[in-house]
């Protein structure tokens, strides 16, 4: 599983905690008077209003036309009206939150709907009444504030489905849930009962889904015996309405328990622990803003079922280890509105429904057994492309990748990819797709990339759809690698899963593995390698130096959703490397064969996969299942020494485990004298936790070339402390290894930095880094990406991990990190100047826009020269020539990426380019017109652009009509973004650290899986000085007394361990 400046619609900005939506208000009510008011109003909002009007004394507004000046900075000028089945998000509490959403509330009948760009569901933080809870601060009675802020009071979930009914009473009556429980990896124990067989209706309505399921129930021949069936679900989100066994209406108290997350069905209800159960429940996906569950985005109703989504469309056994086949799910809808009816695995039949004003069915079977985490139906207005693929076996299968009717102009490359995919996965692995239909679906509202359901794919649009005018090539890359990766796991996930999550990494890092070495397959290996690396080291290298740091396969939980991390993807997919680098291709693909063979259709662990490996091979690899339970980045310390023609090399490891780990070091040893390789690359296997490698038999003494590839996730540092210049600088320039002779560079660059940042630049560190970039501009036959990235400075969170604890300081980073660019740019500005002019004239002789890897080296080299020149600028004069420059450069892009490129630079003009800046940045506006992923970039731009004011122009952008919460795409581009623009974020007044406290609140009580991705940024309070940890520790510790998701909670709850 891997989002037009001039609008009719008019801000509004109340200051008042009280001005209630409708649907807010009747929560309100329901708390307060639920025993008068509860059945008389319920979902009847106007009605509720006049109630509201004459039995509250908060104050609030008693018509949709708001008067101006309702307070001293409240100014309301538009008439609005409120959609009860979508709710709009209008207005921010600047009293509470920068952005806590606030809707007007009045009659739903007489007044024009005007579209506003922020939309929210009802709030709740509540999981288990009736009463959906507390409301956000925003709408809290001033005197409830202080109670709700000084206890967190149980575990919530927001933005719920909150149709209630008799059955739920239970839950209903319930007015806390107690706090969130943490699950144990070796607290697994099997299901007493399982279902085998599961067939499902879909009655889709506007404002109401009704869902009938019908499970055969058996005993678990792998389980503890017969006994009580417990199904999980959310009953915030699915109404009970009917429950059968057998045909026999179960009574509840005698026959079943229904509490918070359970619907229990005791064992005498059963025939001997089998049975075929019969439910009937109703939800509202409209209403369903955690995008988790079945959902509306658009024109379509979707749904995301990983991790535990399942639960949220009925009740079942949601849990990766109960395998089901789904034999028949039939989805009905009305026609005109929703023409497109998908479901998983093959059509069975469809058609229109008699007598039934205008709606239509389509029946899904699924033959392979899944768990429920793998389920998806789809129902919406969207258009297609279509082709087929021919197997190996000759089987053809249908191919059709869907969108709204707009973006279907952009879904060819991704059709490109997928036939790629498939053909790669049966040349590489001998794996075939076993369906007769793969359909893929891009949704607006996804808040992860990707999802895997088995022969329906549902994709987050900015990693499907792509053109030249939109897409730059990272993009393109992204949906290469994606659709990849989610047609991988149609074997590595789907056919073989996961017996629980805490073995998430066993499908995730396999098959993040599977999907790198794919995309180097189709273009460089080499770029690849060194793309994945730095990412791994930006990333995943960080959390593993803070409090979210954990195992490949975690020990614990509260929220699985939180540990979808780099640390189980990008770490994992190295440990998977790892068998790949020790064992050879072959003996990797004969561990596959036998994993295949021995697990498929069941759900394993880790252990299953390595025993699979070490089986295959007869290979020892039972010290190498450390790399499962150890947490944190090991570090090789080494040592040499050259003596009577016999080099040797001494290893020493540290980390966090008890015991040694069995780690592969790639090494190389290149001639001192002659810079020729004299011994090629070998796999040391460390395994004690000092070992000593000789290399008998060389005339000359010699530099080794360790880690060739990255052949381990490690750090790797001298026993003395200290850098050897002299060397990187030789395996700079002589090493055969792509990837390390690149390390070399960076290390140097590294080196530099630390020294203009403490003020202690060395002139032969100096001389050593800019021989190293003068060899690299001089380079004829140098590919262009690998010479790009020779000559990028490693980034600013890169550069931050080389740093101790307690001693970061991300401005001073900045600043010497931005000397060294200058320092280079200006040395050497003649020779750039030279290499962006030839590219320019060789580029633009070629008028056919290209994605392949020698178009797009090209590119990215000529960006980044222009990067070079457009830093200088520090002088007046400087300034308007840097940002003439970049303005041709945007006027003559043939594509989104030399228009990013262009629009990169000038975002942080400032000065002499601040005309050009503005200029660039409302023409990119205008030209985007509308598009959803094109003004992401445009936000995205602004929030990491290096100027003294940007958290203002977030701030003001968070204010722009463009500017949702509702979406996770937009969300990133402008809110994470800025958490990743380091120097302003960690400002030493906090300013940064307040505004994501207060957008963390917010967003919480709409989708806590995004708000808990982006609160990671404020726990790494320990890598900096005590200003800011103090700074940052508060802002977490003001969370931590509000009422937060379980998955807010985990990661604030860590942050302050």
């Amino acid at each position: 599983m891997m989002r037009i400046l001039t609008t009719t619609t008019t801000k509004i900005r109340p200051t008042h905690p009280h001005q209630l939506t409708n649907r807010h208000l009747y929560q309100h009510l329901n708390n307060n008077y639920k025993y008068k008011y509860k059945y008389k109003y319920k979902n009847n909002y106007s009605a509720l209003y006049h109630v509201a009007s004459s039995t509250t004394s908060t104050p609030h507004c008693s018509y949709i036309h708001y008067q101006q000046n309702i307070s001293s900075n409240f100014k309301i000028q538009q008439s609005m009206r409120l959609s009860t089945s979508a709710l709009s998000l209008l207005v921010a509490s600047s009293a509470s939150f920068i952005h806590a959403p606030a809707l007007a509330f009045g009659s739903v009948n007489n007044y024009s709907n005007h579209t506003t760009k922020r939309s929210l569901a009802s709030n709740s933080n509540n999981r288990t009444g009736l009463s959906l809870g507390r409301l956000p601060l925003a709408f809290q009675p001033k005197s409830s504030i202080a109670n709700i802020m000084s206890t967190r009071g149980g575990s919530t979930t927001s933005a719920t489905c909150d149709s209630k009914v008799a059955l739920n009473s239970a839950v209903a009556d319930t007015e806390e849930k107690a706090a969130p429980t943490e699950i144990f990896r070796t607290n697994y124990a099997p299901l007493t009962n399982i279902v085998t067989n599961i067939s499902m209706d879909f009655n889709i309505q506007d404002g109401k889904t009704t869902i009938v399921s019908e499970m055969t129930i058996k005993v678990n021949p792998n389980g503890p015996g017969s006994g009580d069936l417990v199904l999980d679900g959310d009953e915030t989100c699915v109404s009970l309405m009917e429950l059968s066994v057998d045909g026999k209406t179960l009574e509840e108290g005698s026959d079943y328990v229904l509490s918070p997350g359970q619907l229990v069905i005791k064992g005498s209800a059963l025939n001997n622990g089998a049975g075929l159960l019969r439910t009937v429940v109703e939800t509202i996906p409209e209403e369903n803003t955690q995008l988790s569950g079945l959902y509306k985005s658009g024109p379509m109703y979707c749904t995301q079922c990983e991790a535990m989504g399942f639960r949220r469309i009925t009740y079942y056994p949601d849990r990766p280890d109960n395998m089901a086949v789904f034999d028949e799910i039939r989805i009905e809808a009305d026609k005109e509105s929703y023409p497109v009816l998908l479901g998983n695995g093959n059509l069975l039949e469809k058609g229109d429904i008699e007598d039934s004003d205008g709606r239509h069915y389509a029946t899904w079977s699924d033959p392979f057994p899944k768990p429920s985490y793998l389920f998806c139906i789809v129902a919406g207005s969207l258009r297609s492309i279509s082709d087929t693929y021919t197997t190996t076996s000759g089987k053809e299968v249908h191919l059709e990748i869907f969108s709204e009717k707009e973006n279907v102009n952009k879904l060819d490359y991704a059709m490109d990819s997928l036939k790629r995919s498939m053909q790669w996965d049966e040349d590489k692995f001998g794996l075939e797709y076993d369906l007769g239909i793969y359909n893929i679906v891009a949704v607006n509202d996804f808040n992860m990339g990707a999802m895997e359901n088995k022969g329906l794919n549902v994709f987050n649009t900015a990693y499907v759809l792509a053109d030249p005018a939109t897409a730059t090539d990272t993009d393109y890359a992204r949906v290469e690698g994606v659709i990849g990766h989610e047609y991988f796991h149609n074997w590595t996930g789907n056919r073989v899963t996961c017996r629980d999550w805490f073995q998430l990494t066993l499908k995730e890092g396999l098959t993040v593995f599977r999907d790198q070495e794919f995309s180097g397959d189709m273009g460089s290996n080499a770029v690849k390698r060194i793309e994945d690396v730095g990412s791994l080291r930006a990333r995943q290298f960080a959390e593993d130096a803070g409090p979210m740091s954990h195992p490949i396969r975690p020990e614990s939980y509260i929220s699985m959703d939180n540990f979808y991390t780099a640390t189980v993807y990008s770490k994992g997919a190295e440990i998977i490397r790892m068998y790949n680098t020790l064992l050879g291709e072959d003996g990797f693909r004969k561990g596959m064969d036998l994993y295949f063979e021995r697990h498929d259709g069941s759900g394993v662990t880790c252990d299953d996969f390595r025993a699979a490996m070490a089986d295959a091979n007869d290979f020892d690899l039972d010290q190498f299942g450390l790399w499962y339970t150890t947490n944190g980045t090991p570090t090789i310390v080494y040592e040499s020494k050259f003596e009577d023609g016999v080099f040797k090399l001494t290893l020493t490891q540290k980390s966090n485990s008890d015991k040694p780990m069995h780690i592969p070091i790639s090494t190389g040893l290149i001639d001192k004298v002659t810079g020729k390789e004299v011994v090629s690359t070998k796999v040391l296997e460390l395994k004690e936790e000092t070992q000593t490698f000789e290399f008998p038999g060389l005339e000359n003494d010699v530099v080794p070339s360790m880690l060739r590839g990255f052949s381990a996730p490690v750090k790797l540092v001298s026993s003395t402390g200290d850098v050897d210049e002299e060397s990187l600088a030789f395996l700079a320039a002589s090493d055969t290894d792509g990837f390390n002779r690149w390390e070399a560079g960076q290390r140097l660059f590294t080196s530099l930095t630390f020294q203009e940042m403490k003020g202690e630049k060395s002139d032969d560190t100096t001389g050593y880094v800019m021989e190293a970039v003068e060899r690299t501009l001089a380079s004829e036959d140098m590919d262009p990406s690998i010479k790009a990235y020779a000559l990028t400075l490693p980034s600013e969170s890169t550069l931050a991990e080389e740093i101790a604890d307690g001693e970061v300081d991300p401005v001073a980073l900045r600043d010497a990190r931005g000397a060294v660019r200058i320092a280079i740019a200006r040395k050497f500005q003649k020779e750039l100047q030279t290499i962006y002019d030839s590219l320019t004239k060789e580029m633009s002789a070629d008028e056919e826009f290209k994605v392949d890897a020698e178009s797009v080296g090209q590119r990215r080299l000529r960006n980044t020269v222009l990067g070079y020149l457009t830093c200088i600028k520090e002088t007046g004069d400087e300034q308007k020539a840097a940002a003439d420059l970049a303005t041709a450069h945007y006027d003559s892009a043939t594509g989104m990426t030399d228009k990013m490129a262009a629009l990169g630079a000038l975002a942080s003009m400032d000065g002499e380019g601040a005309d050009a800046r503005d200029a660039a940045l409302q023409r990119f506006y205008d030209e985007a017109e509308g598009d959803a992923l094109v003004l992401n970039k445009w936000f995205s731009v602004q929030a990491l652009a290096n100027l003294p004011d940007v958290l203002d122009r977030v701030k003001a952008l968070i204010e722009h009509p463009d500017f949702t919460l509702s979406n996770p795409n937009r969300c990133r581009s402008l809110i994470s973004a800025f958490t990743m623009n380091a120097a302003p974020f960690h400002a030493e007044n906090g300013e940064g650290y307040e505004f994501i406290g207060k957008m963390l609140a917010e967003l919480d009580a709409l989708n806590p899986q995004i708000s808990s991705r982006m609160g990671s940024s404020l726990i790494q309070w320990r890598r900096f000085g005590d200003n800011r940890a103090t700074l940052m520790k508060a802002e977490l510790q003001k969370l931590s007394e509000m009422k937060l998701s379980d998955d807010l909670f985990e990661i604030v709850q860590r942050g302050l361990k």
